[in-house]
């Protein structure tokens, strides 16, 4: 384990809610790790365990970051004290250098910690570790892993998210793994041991991969998904939105789509809820290759989500320098779909649809946080990625937006909000510079209480 220094106060102003940049309050921004990275497409990357008073975040170093190539690969979790600051540091494993091996997170009802990860469709293994002690993120068990080949699949396998059902005491990891699709995992002793469960959705192979899925729970009996056909770049990819409940699978309204989850017949994305049809009119402007962000369900279990898209590029693949952000919330009967903000050109040159990416509140439909080149206030081009948050009053029609970053020298991107736990909810993202998935400079930054006033800057370093 090893000791970082406590929260650390960045050098560029950060804004708080209903201020200007001539202001000089400022939110605290601590440096929660001076190297690391993540993909969006696995939860929970950080969680907050409030008997311990600590939040854990998981990410992947760079050689390009602090530490250079003693570090580049190293996965490692973060622990924080929420009230001291004090930040320590443990590396589970040394895995590829690339974000999309960064770590799902969960916290057992015993207090001990599950971290699950794979490779970036190196090989067909899914890897996890849990902490010794409860409470404790210094010291954990050895690496253990789950060979997927052994259940018969036929694809290597990415990512991870991690999701607890109270009602039927089982975990569920979900990883892209057989026929190119989401599958599933289930383990019964809190994530001690894993079975192989079955293949969520599945289609024909179109390009890479057969669809990307953003996950989201209640914790109690039920998991909430939203999902594409496939990669943005090979298909022109609708939205759609499902739930598993009671060992079957449903539309949004709760009409029965498979009453046996998991066979090897497994329904298309296509089967669920249409959110967001591609090549829709929105003011008149076309809007093509959506892809989804995040979601999270509020206080009465309905599911709401961000997900973003290309703008009039068209002909298909024509035009790539202009993203929209998309808000949609599902109000009992029907999903209601806004358009949010601009979200810029492609972040790097490998991916025409990667941008700075947005965070929803989990519990909290009307806030929501994203980062872009494009200021939504007035649509003026920033230098670099900044992060703004949004405030709806009347279900997402429209926004009221505050800058939480302003004038930096480097890119803020891919924010997150924790789940709340014990009255806290910190904003975090990723600051530095992004080249490709494997090749960034970014330390992890957060703001402990982004809806608190803020306070004159002081330094802590």
């Amino acid at each position: 384990m090893r000791k970082l220094l406590t929260a650390a106060l960045l050098s560029a102003p950060f804004l708080c809610a209903g201020s200007s940049p001539s202001e000089p309050l400022r939110h605290t921004v601590v440096r929660l790790n001076d190297n690391g990275g993540w993909c969006w497409f696995q939860d929970e990357r950080a969680i907050i365990d409030a008997d311990a008073g600590t939040m854990l975040i998981g990410s992947v170093a760079t050689s390009e970051g602090a530490g250079g190539a003693g570090r580049g690969g190293n996965l490692e979790v973060v622990s924080y004290e929420l009230a001291s600051g004090e930040t320590r540091r443990v590396t589970l494993d040394r895995i590829a250098e690339d974000d999309h091996g960064a770590p799902a997170l969960l916290l057992r009802p015993d207090g001990r910690y599950v971290a699950m990860y794979t490779e970036h469709g190196a090989d067909m293994l899914t890897r996890y570790r849990i902490s010794t002690t409860p409470h404790d993120a210094s010291r954990w068990d050895p690496v253990q892993v789950f060979d997927w080949s052994s259940a018969g699949s036929d694809f290597p396998t990415t990512y991870s998210n991690l999701f607890s059902l109270s009602a039927e005491n089982r975990v569920y990891a979900f990883a892209r793994a057989h026929r190119r699709s989401p599958n599933a995992l289930v383990s019964t002793d809190q994530g001690a041991a894993w079975s192989f469960l079955g293949t969520l959705t599945a289609s024909d192979t179109v390009g890479y991969v057969n669809g990307y899925f953003k996950y989201a729970s209640q914790g109690i009996d039920r998991i909430d998904f939203i999902a594409t056909e496939h990669h943005p770049r090979d298909y022109d990819t609708s939205i759609y939105h499902g739930f598993l409940r009671d060992g079957a699978l449903h539309r949004s309204d709760g009409t029965v789509v498979d009453a046996s989850a998991f066979r090897d017949q497994a329904p298309r994305p296509d089967s669920f809820t249409q959110v967001f049809a591609a090549g829709s009119q929105w003011g008149g402007e076309t809007m093509t290759r959506a892809w989804p962000s995040d979601m999270h369900v509020d206080a009465d279990g309905k599911p709401y989500a961000l997900f973003t898209c290309r703008a009039n590029d068209v002909p298909p693949n024509s035009r790539y320098d202009d993203h929209r952000f998309f808000y949609a919330r599902f109000d009992g009967r029907q999903w209601r779909t806004h358009q949010l903000a601009k979200a810029g050109p492609p972040l790097t040159r490998q991916e025409q649809d990667y941008t700075g990416l947005g965070a929803l509140v989990p519990g909290d439909p009307s806030a929501v946080y994203i980062s872009t080149p494009i200021d939504p206030r007035d649509g003026t081009r920033t230098a670099r990625y900044e992060i703004y948050r949004g405030t709806s009053g009347d279900g997402g029609a429209t926004w009221r937006w505050t800058p939480i970053t302003h004038g930096s020298s480097v890119d803020n991107l891919r924010p997150i909000v924790p789940l709340r736990q014990g009255g806290h909810q910190p904003l975090l993202w990723l600051r530095g510079t992004m080249r490709a998935p494997w090749d960034y400079q970014l330390e992890v930054v957060a703001i402990m209480n982004p809806d608190a006033p803020p306070s004159s800057p002081r330094a802590t370093d």
